[in-house]
């Protein structure tokens, strides 16, 4: 005769939920990994690995964990496979904790150069600080809708068309383009999106055509001028 066990003893039940998610939470390693995520930053098992001090295979076993009690998630792009929280959530969680533990916790800085961090391109389209500061103004100006995040499309609002459309972009002629129309691209020195895509790419060209930004020799670094600050903030209300 099949018995069958206590609700309370079963995997489907709540109380067996959140007892799998606090032991997720509750090995040192991924503690540490799942706080280093915990500043919207996305990162590479192999940076995670640093974080928790353990070797990257041992940090692939603990993020299929982490993973599948839903607390971050993954996704690739070119050759590498970025880790970030699932969601706010997870934060808000990690966060509870911290006042209960109490203390504080080391910041992650990108080793990155300085002016390939300030200001470069990416493919066709503007990356690194500026990149990620025209993103996210886009975003608020209401220009760009649709869920934000890395490798998502956007929506170009009739805004946000009649907008790129004063700046002399054509819109519909880089939606007729064979490629991604626009979408957020994991910015690999700011761990945010920045804008790319056709419209990113337009972008990027108006930028060097009206001198908003100057590209140096044989480098992929951008140097913004003294017009592209003033007219960047004038029009985006991006401050540098």
């Amino acid at each position: 005769m099949n018995v069958r066990a206590p609700a309370a003893e079963r995997d489907d039940h709540p109380d067996a939920t959140v007892a799998g998610i606090a032991a997720a939470i509750g090995d040192l390693s991924r503690a540490r990994m799942l706080y280093c995520l915990s500043d919207g930053l996305a990162r590479t098992s192999t940076e995670l690995a640093m974080v928790a001090e353990i070797t990257p295979s041992t940090a692939s076993v603990h993020l299929q964990r982490l993973e599948s009690q839903r607390l971050v998630k993954v996704f690739a792009q070119g050759r590498h496979r970025y880790y970030s929280l699932e969601g706010r959530h997870v934060a808000a969680v990690l966060e509870s904790l911290s006042v209960l533990a109490g203390g504080g916790r080391r910041s992650f800085e990108p080793n990155t150069p300085n002016r390939l961090r300030a200001a470069r391109t990416c493919y066709d389209h503007i990356a690194g600080a500026l990149g990620v500061a025209l993103h996210d103004r886009l975003r608020s100006l209401g220009w760009l809708g649709g869920r934000a995040g890395a490798n998502q499309n956007y929506e170009l609002t009739p805004k946000g068309a009649k907008s790129l459309a004063a700046l002399g972009i054509d819109v519909e002629a880089a939606r007729a383009q064979r490629r991604r129309f626009v979408f957020g691209c994991l910015d690999w020195s700011e761990r945010r999106p920045h804008v790319a895509g056709a419209i990113g790419a337009a972008l990027l060209h108006t930028a060097l055509e009206r001198k908003w930004v100057v590209q140096e020799l044989d480098s992929r670094a951008l140097t913004i001028t003294r017009t592209g600050r003033r007219d960047m903030a004038a029009r985006f209300g991006l401050q540098s």
